[in-house]
């Protein structure tokens, strides 16, 4: 039976355990306070079929969060109207070592992972009511349920295990809470996010059902092998009784399935005659259906097909401009979006004067591009050596 973590029973110490209920599946934000309002979609099937069964849809999400999670952060502080990069401060360390069961770059992984699967993800900080957190954590999505306030702020985030419950407030004013709430955009819903795998779902089902019927054909020796015909004399067809008919079976399944009994030769007798079958899969147009549902599941998560292997849809001249379009179209965007989301929530728990940004410097993939840039900016004789250290980012241009 699951238990609600130590940690969370830290940080809600002063609040009481209430019992989950169920309430009505729905979206408009003006439902009564107080009834939590669950995801529609089924989270857990999604993690499932999708990340744990589906090996294109397991790669995309892996690909992009390992990716994303590698970036470092990078602080820097402007006060007086100077602004200077931190090399040390307890934001990076906590950044750095989020909680003791954890690495900053395993917990942004899973941060990433969860809303790229689900739709939303959630950063609970652990630590003074007023003060900086001392511990970060990521909640599952499916155990998380938004309890609506008024005016389209939720009113608490309602964390269970089993039977068992924790809220998670939220200030009706400001709207800040110890819970971070990341999500897509959802065109249709007020309280939850939309996740690359509910719009890539039936793309994933048809590539697991191919997957599944490729597994059918190994086992049955990759076609209908053949049939046995009953001859009752003068080329006539026969029948066999039950009883000769479940010996026969019998004898077919102990003695000739399976990878043991390959080749194994095949003893008729009593007018049993043996007639060769064969069904092309080729027919059914298998193997491109499976790689038509492999593209549309790609093109959700927003990788290039060639980084999945997946072949006939080579977009991008080469590896090297697919990885690009990967960073530029997706990764980098996702980075920003959590980046924003971070500058509003936890940089100022610890102090308004900070801002946290990407060190894009440390993704090799555009170490060539920033070259370039950089040989553009030297070579701008029309610009003071202040005006380019600005551009350039390592100065503010006084």
């Amino acid at each position: 039976m699951a238990r609600i973590p130590s940690w969370l029973g830290r940080a809600t110490a002063q609040a009481t355990p209430i019992e989950a209920k169920s309430y009505p599946s729905t979206t408009a934000y003006m439902i009564p306070a107080g009834q939590a309002v669950w995801m529609r979609r089924d989270t857990v099937k999604f993690a499932d079929e999708g990340y744990r069964r589906n090996v294109i849809a397991h790669r995309a999400v892996a690909m992009i969060a390992t990716a994303a999670a590698s970036v470092p952060w990078k602080l820097s502080e402007r006060r007086a109207r100077v602004t200077r990069m931190l090399d040390a401060h307890p934001l990076l360390t906590l950044l750095s070592n989020p909680n003791p069961l954890q690495g900053g770059t395993e917990l942004c992984e899973a941060l990433f992972a969860h809303r790229l699967i689900a739709g939303n993800s959630y950063l609970h900080a652990i630590g003074p009511k007023d003060g900086a957190p001392l511990e970060l954590h990521v909640l599952r999505p499916d155990r998380v349920a938004i309890i609506p306030g008024q005016g389209g702020i939720p009113k608490a985030y309602r964390y269970t295990i089993d039977s068992r419950s924790v809220d998670i407030g939220v200030d009706a004013i400001t709207g800040q809470s110890r819970m971070l709430h990341l999500k897509a955009f959802h065109p249709l819903d007020d309280w939850y996010g939309l996740s690359p795998m509910e719009a890539a779902a039936y793309s994933i089902d048809q590539h697991n059902q191919c997957s599944a019927w490729n597994q059918a054909l190994l086992q049955n020796g990759a076609r209908p092998s053949g049939a046995l015909m009953v001859k009752a004399g003068e080329g006539k067809a026969g029948t066999l009784t039950e009883t000769q008919y479940g010996r026969l079976k019998s004898q077919l399944d102990e003695q000739f399935s399976g990878a043991m009994n390959a080749g194994r030769p095949l003893l008729l007798e009593g007018g049993l005659e043996w007639k060769e079958m064969s069904l092309n899969p080729k027919d059914m147009d298998f193997i491109n259906i499976k790689h038509s549902s492999a593209r549309d599941v790609a093109l959700a998560f927003g990788v290039p097909p060639q980084l999945l292997g997946i072949p006939g849809d080579n977009t991008y001249a080469n590896l090297k401009e697919a990885r690009m379009a990967l960073w530029e179209q997706t990764i980098i965007p996702l980075l920003q979006s959590v980046t924003d989301a971070l500058n509003n929530w936890l940089v100022p728990m610890f102090d308004t004067s900070l801002t946290l940004s990407l060190d894009q410097d440390a993704i090799p993939i555009f170490a060539e591009k920033r070259d370039a840039y950089w040989e553009r900016i030297s070579n701008a004789d029309f610009l003071s050596a202040d005006e380019k250290r600005k551009l350039l980012g390592i100065g503010d241009g006084k």
